[in-house]
């Protein structure tokens, strides 16, 4: 009985969270009440308030959820220590992310909010502070695996590996964007993958 209960207290919890997603892709964010998304997830707004606070922590949860296996991703990268290809480690991860977008709706509908429907002002400029946070560790941890290409005699430029993990991601941050806005998949979502592979091998020897 405990089980059960806990099981359909999960699944309300994550019946908000797909609601919310609806509504703040539909009305934005600062547009997105608690009661709309009471009403769209079918619960009362005692429901939601009891799993959630407030609209930011709700939007936090939302974006955790799409946000954390990529970091977990890249850590899965960083653990195959004796791979001959670092280079192409990064390369996967680039790619790894593109196709998550492609294969989910929810991923793509939960980064089309973040970078689309989303004004970080009042409460969620904490959010704001915790992607540049999220940011700056993704970061770190490309820039690791630049230091073990350099290492192992694959790197061409004779940069700072501080620089090269900060060029792939602003590189690969501005290509989401574009990806997220390209709805037709007429200018860059259909040549992701290309852009990636070439961004990679720029860098190689």
């Amino acid at each position: 009985m405990v089980r059960k209960t806990k099981e359909n207290t999960e699944l309300t919890r994550q019946q908000i969270i797909n609601a919310a997603r609806e509504a703040f892709l539909t009305r934005g964010v600062s547009r997105t009440s608690m009661e709309q998304i009471a009403t769209l997830a079918g619960v009362t707004r005692g429901a939601i308030y009891w799993h959630f606070s407030n609209k930011t922590e709700l939007f936090r949860a939302m974006r955790e959820q799409v946000f954390l296996p990529l970091i977990d991703r890249m850590d899965d990268n960083l653990l195959i220590e004796n791979n001959d290809d670092p280079l192409g480690q990064i390369g996967k991860f680039l790619y790894g992310t593109i196709e998550a977008l492609n294969d989910s709706i929810q991923t793509r509908q939960t980064y089309e909010i973040m970078m689309v429907k989303c004004e970080y002002v009042e409460s969620l400029a904490q959010v704001l502070e915790q992607i540049l946070c999220n940011c700056e560790q993704i970061t770190k941890k490309i820039e690791q695996l630049y230091e073990r290409a350099q290492k192992s005699g694959q790197l061409k430029s004779t940069d700072s590996v501080a620089i090269l993990a900060m060029d792939t991601h602003l590189f690969f941050s501005g290509l989401m964007h574009l990806w997220v806005k390209d709805l037709d998949s007429k200018h860059y979502r259909n040549k992701a993958l290309e852009l990636i592979t070439n961004h990679i091998n720029l860098r190689r020897k």
